[in-house]
């Protein structure tokens, strides 16, 4: 039994780099487990801002990860980023820490997000 609180519902976007919330690559805060604080400090941008922990938007009734939109540096949207995040075994929670919310999130993107998952996820 968790001590966590528990949102109905935990809407979420999801970074090129996987990170998601502030929670990003390669920062020890992704590692936070249930047991730690529920948010947290992110110190690494001007000015600093706070992120909900990986097991406090887990612990959502419902969890929803959306990605969208394409630009001139990204004409493919976030096509290998949902790659990575809902389908690549080899990221962890470090390298790709959108990864670790797989197993629980409802996933919404559009075309262009959804164009490196290939028929098992898109169709």
């Amino acid at each position: 039994e968790s001590n966590l609180p528990v949102f109905d519902l935990c809407l979420i976007g999801v970074g090129d780099d996987g990170h998601v919330g502030s929670l990003y690559p390669g920062r020890d805060e992704v590692l936070v487990g249930s047991d730690g604080p529920w948010v947290l400090p992110v110190k690494m941008k001007e000015p600093p801002s706070i992120t909900l922990s990986l097991p406090l938007m887990k612990a959502a009734k419902e969890v929803v990860i959306a990605a969208c939109g394409v630009s001139e540096k990204y004409p493919k949207g976030k096509s290998d980023a949902m790659r990575r995040a809902i389908s690549d075994e080899n990221e962890t929670l470090q390298s790709f820490p959108a990864a670790g919310l797989r197993d629980v999130a409802t996933w919404v993107m559009d075309e262009a997000a959804a164009s490196a998952l290939g028929d098992k996820y898109t169709n």
